[in-house]
């Protein structure tokens, strides 16, 4: 099949477990394209190469933490002998956003010249399947609308995830982690929707630059995590000025006159915890803006998986695949967070897609990611590993 394909191996996304496997490839001696393209979210957010950990994730969201743990320091730091400036330290969102976003620029600079030093061929342009092929051609659209096809002995589908959107009315009127890091003014005064530990790095930053932050939970935080670890957290949280209102889930979004967001919200009838049932609670507050951190699907809809086969789950649309990242078509696979049951980690990805490569190109069967016992970190203020 090698001699009748124009590739020896094509990635659809060029995250981290994308453009490590096809690096990798490449490097055992195949012929590799690597296809990406980022569409826009509703709010027109775009960015470049490197997926979502480079450029709406761990790196600008570490990059803001690291921002408002150095606010904190300098608050001790008159109490360990630094004379500090008469005034007190003031965070200029768009300043630091300048700064973050060039930091950013300059990974998406660096991916592209390592692919063109390890001759992969890169195309930007959104890949899929089209009907009536066997898997082996992809179709290719760029942003003008030009259609490529291509065809590849094997095939790594590594799209990654996008967040969920809010399913209440006047959804459209909240961010997501796609757009929070690049927004060109102040948040200020803050509505977190979510428990996630997306939801809580991000409250603890925006608190640590001195916003007002409200988070809605719809029953605990870091649910799966270590419940000492989680309520320790929390507390810390709380006593940074965070507002926890629990049990509870937005009913509707709406735009005032002001350009602000009146958050309204129901109970979510969780029966763990229910806090609409304290008398005279709240139902309603008035934000500059509102973040929605409610969980992430697989970016898979317009893949044509469908067209050729490949199996995956409906209610989130990841991927079914073995342990050997072998999905129902046998020369097509799927790695990182597109990966059903796979751990949503960027070095996870990287160690799939590394292996996944010497096993098709070095023929290494010994090569094999371990998907147990995996360490994670949360970087909400105390810092939990």
């Amino acid at each position: 099949l090698q001699n009748e394909v124009e590739y020896d191996l094509a990635v659809i996304g060029g995250g981290s477990g994308g453009l490590a496997t096809a690096k990798e490839a490449a490097r055992l001696g195949a012929k590799v394209l690597l296809c990406d393209f980022v569409k826009p979210t509703p709010l027109e957010t775009q960015w470049g190469l490197g997926g979502t950990c480079v450029n709406v994730g761990c790196i600008p969201k570490k990059l803001m933490h690291q921002a408002a743990l150095i606010g904190e320091v300098m608050k001790d730091a008159p109490a360990f002998g630094w004379e500090m400036p008469a005034a007190k330290p003031v965070m200029v969102w768009e300043s630091m956003v300048k700064h973050v976003q060039n930091h950013i620029k300059s990974l998406n600079f660096k991916y592209r010249v390592e692919l063109d030093q390890a001759m992969v061929t890169y195309e930007n342009g959104l890949a899929r399947f089209p009907v009536g092929t066997d898997g082996h051609t992809i179709e290719t659209v760029c942003s003008k609308g030009n259609i490529r096809t291509v065809t590849a002995a094997n095939v790594v589908v590594a799209v990654g995830g996008r967040p969920t959107p809010l399913d209440c009315a006047g959804s459209e009127w909240a961010l997501s982690s796609d757009d929070l890091f690049s927004i060109s003014s102040a948040p200020r005064k803050t509505c977190i929707i979510g428990g996630s530990y997306i939801a809580l790095e991000c409250a603890g930053f925006l608190a640590g630059f001195g916003y007002d932050v409200t988070v809605l939970v719809r029953s605990i935080l870091l649910r799966g995590f270590d419940r000492d670890c989680a309520e320790r957290i929390e507390r810390d949280l709380t006593e940074k000025g965070v507002k926890f209102l629990y049990g509870v889930v937005p009913e509707s979004i709406e735009e005032t006159s002001q350009n602000r967001k009146q958050v309204t919200w129901k109970s979510s009838g969780n029966d763990e915890v229910d806090c609409l049932n304290v008398p005279h609670m709240q139902r309603s507050d008035v934000f500059d803006t509102v973040f929605a951190a409610v969980g992430r699907s697989a970016d898979t809809s317009a893949l044509g998986l469908d067209a050729v086969g490949v199996q995956y789950n409906l209610r989130n649309g990841k991927i079914f695949a073995n342990a050997a990242e072998q999905t129902s078509v046998p020369h097509i696979y799927a790695i990182g967070d597109v990966m059903e049951g796979c751990p949503e980690l960027t070095p996870v990805a990287i160690q799939a897609g590394r292996t996944l490569a010497k096993r098709l190109f070095q023929h290494d069967f010994h090569a094999q990611t371990d998907y147990h016992h995996i360490p994670t970190t949360v970087f909400t203020p105390l810092e939990y590993g």
